[in-house]
């Protein structure tokens, strides 16, 4: 019987992963059998993140520090994960950050900030473990972490860096999917909707927003923990070898409307 999903022996390199939906991504793909690389700037939390998911799934896991703005730092924490397994199968690039505030007090700083972590360092990332490891191996699966807003505006929380920035992801996602798919590699992005995160948390849980996602939401709800990780795990698979450039949202129906 075959296992569509079996991730056994591959090595994921999951960015963002000291909490939330990084965190969650990462063990749905050690459950199936990956060893994982946590990614993150603070090493205190993604070692223990590590520890959680050797302890949980029984797979090796470790926590390495690095900021994805930094190309020196990018690649040496790629060259780390080289040297210790010998290989990259699978990128999650989901680190990212988000300001809020109307578009005419955006400052410069904040603008080129989103870009700078959600878009470029994206790209840095999957530049440096495309070279380094898929190419070689002519075997990859990039899968970016974009966002609903990346393909929709909105009227309840002004966020135009983030728009701009997950917006660039989404195109990025087709361009790389483009330029490397005769390589083995398959590039493609998740669109999350409105998720319960550590930094979404207060927002999602205010009146005004709830009665909002009612009406905007074709499933009058946020998403759940693990309602992320099917579609991860979906571009992970080995056997997904002929899905490149898809660009899902997983929105309980946002961008429908």
């Amino acid at each position: 019987m075959k296992n569509y999903f079996d991730l056994s022996g591959q090595v994921a390199i999951v960015t963002g992963c000291s909490t939330g939906l990084g965190v969650q991504m990462a063990e749905a793909l050690a459950n199936q059998g990956a060893k994982i690389v946590a990614v993150a700037r603070r090493q205190n939390l993604i070692d223990e993140v590590a520890a959680k998911i050797t302890e949980k799934y029984g797979v090796e896991a470790v926590g390495i520090s690095c900021d994805i703005t930094d190309t020196d730092k990018v690649e040496s924490m790629v060259s780390q994960v080289m040297d210790k397994f010998g290989r990259i199968d699978i990128l999650i690039n989901n680190a990212g950050t988000g300001a809020v505030a109307p578009a005419e007090d955006i400052t410069d700083e904040q603008f080129a900030n989103e870009i700078n972590i959600d878009l470029f360092g994206s790209f840095k990332v999957a530049r440096a473990v495309a070279k380094a490891a898929m190419i070689p191996a002519k075997y990859g699966r990039i899968i970016n972490i974009a966002s609903m807003y990346g393909l929709v505006g909105n009227k309840i929380a002004p966020c135009a860096p983030y728009h701009a920035a997950k917006g660039g992801v989404v195109n990025m996602t087709r361009a790389l999917a483009a330029e490397w798919g005769d390589k083995g590699i398959t590039v493609n992005a998740i669109c999350p909707g409105y998720f319960y995160t550590p930094l979404t948390v207060d927002t999602l849980n205010s009146e005004f927003f709830q009665n909002y996602a009612k009406t905007m939401i074709p499933m009058a709800r946020y998403g759940n923990e693990g309602e992320l990780d099917t579609a991860a795990i979906f571009f992970s698979s080995q056997l997904s070898s002929y899905v490149n450039g898809v660009i899902m949202p997983v929105d309980g129906g946002y961008t429908v409307l």
